[in-house]
């Protein structure tokens, strides 16, 4: 393709080894930006490379870490950015939309609203993650939003970017499909090694959602953290937050808070996943969900966090952002 570079994808670019994003391609003209290891606030992203421009797909959660996408970006081709999908308004894939201004910032109406409210953001430096330069953030919410869903073509491919309907990683969480190359970009909808979170949205709705993501049919998934892979990710996330689902009812049904369920059920049995705390902040949404409160309602994000400090032995929160 013209204006199409040649990039080394395994170049660390100044980060520690740990931290080292890279591009792999998924498909003619569609990129993958990969951020390992997929921890807290370390988010995936992704590029289509059309005749003229680029569309992205996310941004980051700090300047450096948005600086040195556009980086890697422009190593891969010259041509300009035009739009910028963002798949939910989660600050680390959002802080750094104002680094791409000048393109179309498209995203679910809901997502526009969360970001006016909350983003950009620097976590409280007492808060679980105090060690993070999240640099000089300015805010940048979408310009053109949907209520359901919009189609966007990277020359004769189509792009379907869809609301998933229902609460599920957040209220506002969007898909970006490409059916002719059976590649799906995610967003947090899924994580690949790392446990989902779904403290903001629902238990029961990311259920739903992760089936119908399944039967969508889709061979190349990009999750918004952790590595490309398969649909069999679907059926990690499925089993995981059954597991949550099953718990939960039995430490509700004894009374117990769910720090305690949490701690009552010891070691998961998904040790490979990272971040194991995120369980005690599932359990939260998922004791509001047996006590009646709809998918997505408001609960105390901030006894969450408490709780996953807790148990993860009063220590800050891992992160590599």
């Amino acid at each position: 393709m013209s204006g199409q570079r040649q990039a080394s994808p395994e170049t660390s670019m100044g980060f520690g080894p740990l931290d080292a994003p890279r591009i792999q391609q998924v498909a003619p003209s569609v990129y993958a930006y990969l951020q390992p290891d997929g921890g807290w606030f370390v988010n995936n992203g992704g590029f289509l490379l059309t005749a003229d421009s680029v569309i992205v797909v996310d941004s980051a959660a700090t300047e450096a870490r948005t600086a040195r996408m556009r980086e890697m970006l422009a190593a891969l081709t010259d041509k300009p950015v035009s739009t910028l999908i963002n798949t939910h308004w989660h600050t680390d894939h959002t802080n750094g939309n104002y680094q791409f201004r000048g393109a179309t910032i498209v995203a679910h109406e809901r997502t526009r609203q969360m970001m006016l409210l909350h983003a950009p953001t620097k976590p409280d430096p007492d808060g679980p993650f105090p060690d993070v330069d999240w640099g000089a953030l300015e805010p940048a919410p979408p310009f053109l939003t949907y209520d359901r869903g919009v189609t966007m073509w990277a020359d004769t491919i189509r792009c379907d970017v869809r609301w998933v309907g229902v609460p599920a990683h957040t209220t506002d969480d969007s898909i970006v499909w490409i059916p002719e190359h059976s590649v799906l970009f995610t967003g947090d909808l899924a994580f690949n090694g790392g446990a989902p979170l779904v403290s903001a949205g629902s238990v029961s709705g990311s259920l739903s959602v992760l089936h119908d993501l399944r039967q969508l049919g889709p061979r190349t998934i990009v999750p918004g953290h952790g590595q490309v892979c398969g649909p069999e990710v679907f059926d990690v996330l499925i089993d995981y937050l059954t597991f949550v689902q099953d718990i939960a009812a039995t430490g509700h049904r004894a009374g117990r808070t769910p720090l305690e369920t949490a701690r009552d059920a010891g070691p998961t049995p998904f040790p490979e996943l990272l971040d194991s705390e995120r369980i005690v902040a599932n359990l939260h949404r998922a004791y509001a969900e047996i006590e009646g409160a709809p998918p997505g309602a408001d609960i105390d994000l901030m006894a969450t966090r408490h709780d996953m400090g807790a148990l993860n032995g009063g220590r800050p929160l891992r992160c590599h952002a």
